[in-house]
């Protein structure tokens, strides 16, 4: 945290500047413990405890200082802020932006399709689970898991590890065939909760199962018939950018 206040500031005394910064910003010293912790940080020197902030609490620090350099920053946070606006408005911006990062991003068009595709069933089936007694996000997640399981032999946090991802999004990592299985279970799911009218955690967990299986019983098809795997260690990370270019 330290490091960005003297980024954007200069200070020879960061300690300093940030005390002076709490003293005038009442409401910044009010939420500071919420978002700063101290933390032992490996340094080369070895460990050394530092406070450190997390991402809302740097937008929230730069907010509160007064210079050249972190006005590029609060005009970026404007922005932003305008355009979620924007998309609770209309919500068909959200979408659009949403394709356009994945085509910044390299993704080619064919695959960007079935991602957005996947979102809205995903939307889907999380509607139906808050409309039928799953609240919490605990559950909403063993919910997920119970598909994934069935449908790929994986939690979500194995797929993870395969992948060898860390806090990226496990979907934006899947190739065409995973993501049209997580689609296959997702939609699978959703059918079987309103056909059976499940309600509350447990009888929705017994819904996802049944529905992630149907997705597991075609890959296993699929893997039969053609001789290969269709769960992947491959991610877009590793994949040769040549072969993502936007068409």
């Amino acid at each position: 945290m330290e490091d960005v206040v003297f980024v954007l500031t200069d200070s020879v005394n960061t300690k300093d500047y940030i005390n002076k910064m709490r003293a005038r910003d009442e409401e910044l010293s009010k939420g500071y413990g919420q978002f700063v912790h101290t933390l032992e940080v490996l340094t080369e020197g070895g460990k050394q405890k530092m406070n450190c902030a997390n991402t809302e609490g740097i937008f929230r620090i730069i907010q509160s200082i007064p210079s050249p350099k972190a006005e590029p920053f609060k005009r970026w946070l404007a922005r932003v802020g305008y355009e979620r606006i924007q998309e609770i408005e209309d919500p068909e911006l959200a979408t659009k932006r949403t394709r356009m990062l994945y085509k910044l991003k390299g993704y080619p068009e064919a695959w960007i399709e079935k991602r957005m595709r996947g979102i809205a069933i995903r939307e889907e089936l999380t509607g139906e689970w808050q409309n039928r007694g799953v609240k919490e996000d605990k559950e909403f997640a063993i919910l997920t898991a119970e598909i994934s399981k069935a449908a790929f032999g994986l939690t979500p946090s194995q797929y993870k590890k395969l992948k060898g991802l860390d806090g990226e999004n496990l979907r934006d990592h899947m190739d065409d065939l995973e993501l049209i299985f997580s689609m296959l279970g997702e939609a699978s799911t959703t059918k079987i909760t309103r056909s059976k009218n499940a309600e509350g955690f447990i009888e929705n967990k017994t819904a996802a199962r049944k529905g992630g299986k149907i997705a597991g019983d075609a890959r296993k098809k699929l893997e039969i018939e053609s001789g290969e795997k269709v769960v992947s260690k491959n991610n877009f990370l590793s994949l040769p950018r040549k072969n993502l270019k936007i068409k």
